[in-house]
């Protein structure tokens, strides 16, 4: 339904993501309205308008690939108000069956759905950072050891197997890298074979949902809202829906963590195989020079012993924790240009500061 609108809104100029996604808010607050009023009627017309939302709110970013006037702010603008769509729809749906039924038990399902979509959305967003820092540290190793070879810039290659999946959504994995093996002659970075080795019939189970345009993600926060704001209302079931729906995604969300846990247990192995340098070989244990602590005193000969084991153990580069500082330090004055010392490092006693002759890595006080 969404696809087909989109085609209908796309010629009006006036029509634009930003705005459609503000209608899936304002909509979407209606729908609140009525599910606070508790009856039945109020409930049916509260899931439709609820329906009408999510629709608007399906559109705006079809919109947005579609004409290609999609922005960084639309996107968040998006996000946040779907979070704010379903908080105040949780908490007017439940609400407003407590204040029917009396029963306190609406109050904590209503906490349950919050808690369950926020996890959702965090875990999805937070999972895709490490999965894309992942993906950027195998690249950097992948395409350094190509130029070492002596490859040629534009020979050089990192081919991963979620985009050849993503690509052939009907292929099979090892078919897949067999193919990109001979045809690329690039490896084939898997960050799923664990997790495949595990569960075999996981490929047949996904093929055969892919074949009848089936997404292999069945429960997911979309399922989950449909389930509480349209089907329960609808039905007259509020709080057995809810449960319902809550184990199940809640059980979904499990899987997807324990299949993300086998992924970094892959890019483990994969960054052993590729750079086994880079691999710590006291895993688990303290790093020597950080018994006593950077700032405490250090003996004379503990200067090269840190500077080799900053070397190894590095601090994270920018793409993979952004903002990362591992010490506050002095910053300048935007408007005077002078530094302005707000944590008194200048301060710190001598014994903190290393040794003019230590030339270590910048994130050491000065």
């Amino acid at each position: 339904m969404a696809t087909r609108l989109v085609c209908l809104l796309a010629r009006w100029n006036f029509v634009t993501p930003n705005r459609v996604t503000w209608a899936a808010l304002y909509v979407g607050l209606g729908s609140a309205w009525f599910f606070f009023q508790g009856d039945w009627t109020s409930l049916c017309i509260g899931a439709a308008l609820y329906h009408v939302s999510f629709i608007l709110d399906c559109i705006d970013g079809k919109l947005a690939r579609l004409k290609g006037n999609g922005t960084v702010f639309g996107g968040w603008l998006d996000y946040v108000f779907d979070r704010i769509r379903v908080l105040f729809c949780a908490l007017a749906l439940m609400g407003g069956q407590f204040l029917r039924a009396d029963e306190e038990i609406f109050l904590l399902a209503a906490l349950a759905v919050i808690f369950l979509d926020m996890l959702r959305y965090v875990d999805a967003l937070q999972i895709y950072k490490m999965r894309m820092s992942m993906r950027n540290k195998i690249e950097a190793v992948t395409l350094a050891r190509q130029a070492e070879q002596g490859l040629e810039e534009e020979e050089r290659k990192v081919v991963f197997i979620e985009d050849l999946l993503r690509e052939n959504p009907l292929g099979q994995a090892d078919e897949l890298k067999r193919q990109s093996a001979e045809t690329e002659q690039a490896e084939v970075i898997d960050l799923h074979q664990q997790f495949r080795e595990r569960f075999p019939w996981y490929a047949r189970v996904r093929h055969a949902l892919v074949q009848s345009r089936i997404r292999p993600h069945l429960i997911s926060g979309i399922e989950f809202q449909m389930f509480i704001f349209i089907v329960g209302p609808v039905i007259g079931h509020v709080l057995w829906t809810t449960a319902v729906s809550a184990v199940l995604m809640g059980g979904f969300e499990l899987v997807i963590m324990f299949k993300f846990w086998l992924s970094t247990r892959d890019f483990t192995r994969t960054m052993e195989r590729l750079d086994p340098g880079s691999t710590p070989s006291r895993a688990g244990s303290i790093a020597p020079h950080l018994h006593a602590g950077r700032h405490r005193r250090r003996a004379d000969g503990d200067y090269l012993e840190a500077a080799e084991a900053d070397r190894r153990f590095p601090a994270p580069d920018p793409y993979e924790d952004p903002g990362f500082q591992p010490y506050p330090r002095p910053y300048p004055d935007e408007y005077t240009g002078g530094v302005t010392d707000t944590m008194q490092l200048t301060k710190i006693p001598s014994q903190a500061v290393p040794r003019p002759d230590y030339a270590g890595p910048e994130r050491h006080p000065r």
